[in-house]
């Protein structure tokens, strides 16, 4: 699934990571754009190979947005905005983390729930199997009618897929 995805957009790597890798990398020292080209390629083990045609485009915007600076020897480095900015994407990250952590409890406690329920309706259902010679033909039919209309909600979950 993520291979088709990744083929979609062209790319593994999401939309404005490249922004705060940038801004990472400058964090810890000034770098060149070769270098953050360069560091990048490294860091992904060549999974990831930005352009000089994304990063210096996107090096010209961080500093139009005063994010970053440029210094006499050509390298760039972080401005007290630019580190806010880099707080403020890390602070949305672990949240966005977190959030995504409950949701995945979530879906596991919805799949234990569901795991549950099936189970209980199969030993209701063993139960009313073991007993349908002492039903009277109205609870026999009853017993038919939900069994049928069971299946039938199972046949519909399966065509949808």
């Amino acid at each position: 699934m993520f291979e088709k995805w990744a083929q979609r957009v062209g790319s593994a790597v999401p939309r404005g990571f490249s922004r705060y890798y940038i801004l990472q990398q400058l964090e810890k020292m000034p770098h060149t754009g070769k270098e953050i080209i360069d560091s990048a390629i490294e860091e992904s083990a060549g999974e990831w190979k930005p352009s000089p045609g994304l990063i210096y485009p996107l090096l010209g915007r961080l500093l139009d947005e005063g994010l970053i600076e440029e210094s006499e020897n050509g390298k760039y480095q972080i401005t007290g905005k630019g580190q806010t900015t880099l707080e403020d994407l890390e602070s949305f990250n672990k949240n966005m983390k977190k959030q995504m952590d409950t949701m995945m409890r979530m879906t596991n406690i919805g799949k234990f729930m569901a795991m549950d329920v099936l189970e209980r309706v199969t030993i209701l259902g063993n139960l009313l199997s073991s007993n349908v010679s002492s039903m009277t033909n109205h609870e026999v039919e009853k017993y038919k009618k939900f069994l049928q209309s069971e299946l039938e909600k199972i046949k519909e979950m399966d065509s949808k897929k």
